[in-house]
């Protein structure tokens, strides 16, 4: 919109004014220059002789043009942004609302967010103030979790709950990263370490924010855990942190966590689903999608890549060790959650190797067994297999297991149980271990599919009747014995012959 004045002089906008300035400066009278440009000859000479424009003289008017419903409340309205400054206006408002019940409309909540706007401007404290950082090559790097619950990636039309951890080089941003499932010291371990062999290199800095795998609390002397520490110093890093609730210190991998979900949520709208077959297919997907990324910073990478450390020699291993015992229920209690483990190391002592998604248990210098690894506290995993020779040898101890639910492999092995429970509650549960032995020893697979079998024609459970079927359907075809087709040599003699071969 032009700038326009207004008086007694009438409307007059900058356009105007400059017009009739240039035609006096090339001769024309004033009085003729201003009928020219539709103004007052006294307005004429008004800005003349001023020499400026009228947008530069008007002055804005400081007079409020209605009443201001919030004028008696205010004090109180500004009472509490005192205390505390955080509060939003809609709150305010409705805080307004209840006190003074029938005084404010709800249309008048826009008026009082701009005077709480303006107050904060004007009156309020200070914002914390951000200063932009030079970064240079191969000295800093940055790394952080992220969840990706959002993208609503699933696996099979499963969700897949879980998190990226993000590393970041501040000077080129060249960034990777890896699935993960918790923060634990297994984790970070496993990422940081995924992300410098990745490199080539080290960087002379690494920065977290106060992770609690790597971070003691602020009880502790130490700055960093001993594991955390052993850790840079394996790679010669040197290790710093953001202050509590500080994210915006990491800021450079923070930026890139925005930026990595918006280009992946782009890049599954171009592939029309956001559905994997496999986990591993998505995990390649997401690695596809950092090469992308990385692409436009090649130029700033190489300088990086020119001043960075050289690797050790090995990586540290990604695992906590830990010396346990089994207990009488074949079981053993890791960081806070229970295993079942074979029942013959039953009073024996396991080492137990703690890596981000499974544990490796090993006994007498062999691993027997790899399991995977729970999140969260006070759950469990029962594997029927270490146990099912000592169930079907004591099935009354099965309807009240603590862990029974863990028995169901699947659903219709649950399904199963409760068909029998119905049709024959005395014996159910010997015959439902009958089939859970019968997994265990051939196939579960094998087992399930036969379980399906039996559901869909809705034909009696039992277990012998199962075996048989699960027996015949692994039986191998019968091998016949093979046709030999008795070869005409003169084929080849007429053959020769017409080559004008001698073939003898």
């Amino acid at each position: 919109m032009p700038n326009l004045e207004g008086g007694g002089d009438g409307v007059v906008t900058d356009k105007q004014v400059r017009r009739m300035t240039r035609m006096v400066e090339r001769g024309k009278t004033k009085v003729l220059a201003s009928l020219q440009t539709g103004m007052d000859r006294k307005t004429a000479q008004k800005y003349l002789e001023l020499g400026r424009l009228p947008s530069e003289v008007a002055k804005g008017h400081t007079w409020r043009t209605r009443t201001d419903p919030f004028k008696e409340v205010w004090d109180e309205v500004v009472e509490k942004l005192e205390v505390f400054p955080r509060l939003e206006g809609k709150t305010l408002f409705e805080f307004l609302q209840r006190e003074y019940p029938g005084r404010f409309a709800d249309g008048q909540i826009r008026t009082l967010q701009r005077r709480v706007k303006r107050w904060r401007a004007l009156e309020g404290p200070g914002k914390e103030v951000f200063f932009p950082q030079e970064h240079h090559p191969g000295v800093l790097s940055e790394s952080d979790y992220t969840r990706m619950s959002k993208l609503g990636i699933t696996i099979q039309r499963q969700p897949f709950d879980h998190m990226v951890y993000h590393f970041v080089l501040t000077y080129s941003n060249w960034e990777t990263g890896n699935v993960c499932f918790s923060e634990s010291y297994e984790s970070l371990s496993a990422g940081l370490q995924n992300a410098l062999w990745k490199l080539g290199g080290v960087p002379k800095t690494h920065r977290t924010d106060s992770l609690s795998a790597a971070v003691n609390n602020l009880n502790e002397k130490e700055e960093f855990t001993q594991r955390y520490k052993a850790l840079l110093k394996h790679y010669g890093l040197k290790g710093q942190k953001t202050q509590a609730g500080k994210g915006n210190e990491n800021g450079d991998v923070e930026q890139r966590h925005h930026r990595l979900k918006r280009a992946l949520d782009q890049a599954l709208l171009l592939r029309g689903s956001r559905d994997f077959e496999s986990r591993g297919d998505y995990e390649k997907f997401l690695k596809e999608m950092f090469t992308e990324l990385n692409k436009g910073r090649q130029d700033r990478f190489a300088e990086e890549l020119k001043v960075l450390k050289a690797l050790p020699a090995r990586r540290l291993e990604d695992c906590k060790k830990l010396q346990v015992s089994v207990g009488p229920s074949s079981t053993i209690r890791v960081l806070h959650n229970r295993y079942s483990v074979h029942s013959r190391l039953i009073g024996e002592k396991v080492q137990v190797r703690a890596y981000a998604e499974w544990l490796d248990i090993w006994y007498g210098q062999r691993r027997v067994d790899r399991l995977p690894r729970l999140q969260g506290k006070e759950n469990h995993r029962i594997d029927y297999r270490h146990i099912i020779d000592w169930l079907v040898r004591k099935p009354g101890a099965f309807a009240n297991y603590r862990y029974r639910d863990d028995l169901f492999p699947t659903s219709r092995f649950r399904i199963a149980y409760d068909i029998l429970k119905d049709e024959r509650p005395v014996k159910a549960d010997r015959e439902y271990l009958k089939i859970l032995h019968l997994a265990a020893k051939e196939s579960e697979s094998a087992v399930d599919r036969t379980l399906g079998m039996l559901l869909d024609s809705e034909s009696p459970i039992r277990a012998e009747e199962i075996k048989n079927l699960v027996c015949q359907a692994q039986q191998p075809e019968q091998v016949k014995d093979p046709i030999i087709v008795e070869i005409n040599l003169q084929i080849y003699d007429s053959l020769f012959e017409e080559m004008g071969v001698d073939h003898e």
